[in-house]
């Protein structure tokens, strides 16, 4: 099993494909399999990096808070271990608000996709996502604050399989509020004039936990900003328009680096 180290606490990720590194950043609780989509078709034409964050799955749980600081350092400890000099980082949520954090910090970040993020933690609403891993029901209820209505009684074979990896590999409850405690601090808009690196703000129209007008606040301060909207989709837009949003990585990713 893989791992990187920050410190004492061991950081567990998943690594496949050759290409471009991809590295995915989850959201707030969530573990890796919530990019299962992009990982079985991006694996191949890129290298897919994902790993969870402290506090999910089968990182340590380290007593909490965290602060973003220490899951940036995370996220760098991870890009060193894979020997990964320049990444393009997508992310969700709180995995988001870390890309963002990196990109400003770090020389290792190519472009950045960003599903769901804000510029500020007063914008993020997380806990109607948290259900405990234990309890199957809360799982799939929960999934009602993170997918949209139509894709929830269109996709139930699928909402199965997603309750059997939330029960697996998200983070229990202390392992979520010292995550979300990155977020209470978490102000970037004196210093996203620094994010220079092309970036996407991809939203659904139908997030329930990150408004879509935080999203495109977002991508107006980012000096190489574009916001995309997708229609009738949630916060988890990744898993509801896989296709869309795994075509548009693989078409954007290398042209983005060369602008």
């Amino acid at each position: 099993m893989p791992t990187a180290s920050n410190g004492s606490v061991s950081l567990y990720y998943d690594r496949d494909g050759e290409g471009d590194p991809i590295v995915f950043v989850s959201a707030a609780g969530l573990g890796g399999w919530s990019w299962g989509w992009q990982h079985a078709a991006l694996a191949g034409p890129a290298e897919v990096v994902v790993w969870d964050l402290r506090g999910t799955g089968r990182s340590d749980t380290p007593p909490g808070p965290y602060s973003l600081e220490t899951l940036v350092d995370d996220l760098e400890a991870v890009l060193a271990d894979c020997e990964i000099r320049k990444a393009h980082l997508v992310g969700c949520g709180l995995g988001g608000a870390i890309a963002l954090r990196a990109a400003r910090d770090s020389s290792r970040v190519e472009t950045l996709t960003l599903f769901g993020t804000a510029a500020s933690g007063d914008a993020y609403d997380l806990e109607p996502l948290f259900a405990p891993p234990t309890d199957r029901e809360a799982l799939r209820e929960s999934l009602s604050a993170g997918l949209s209505a139509d894709f929830l009684e269109a996709q139930s074979d699928v909402l199965e399989g997603i309750v059997d990896w939330r029960a697996d590999g998200d983070a229990d409850r202390e392992g979520w509020a010292a995550q979300v405690a990155a977020l209470e601090e978490f102000d970037a808009g004196d210093w996203l004039v620094e994010v220079t690196q092309p970036t996407r703000v991809i939203h659904g129209s139908e997030d329930q936990l990150v408004a879509p007008s935080a999203g495109q606040t977002l991508a107006r301060g980012l000096p190489r900003g574009e916001y995309i909207e997708l229609e009738g989709a949630g916060h988890l837009c990744f898993i509801e328009r896989s296709r869309t949003v795994n075509d548009r990585l693989v078409g954007w990713l290398e042209p983005a680096a060369d602008e």
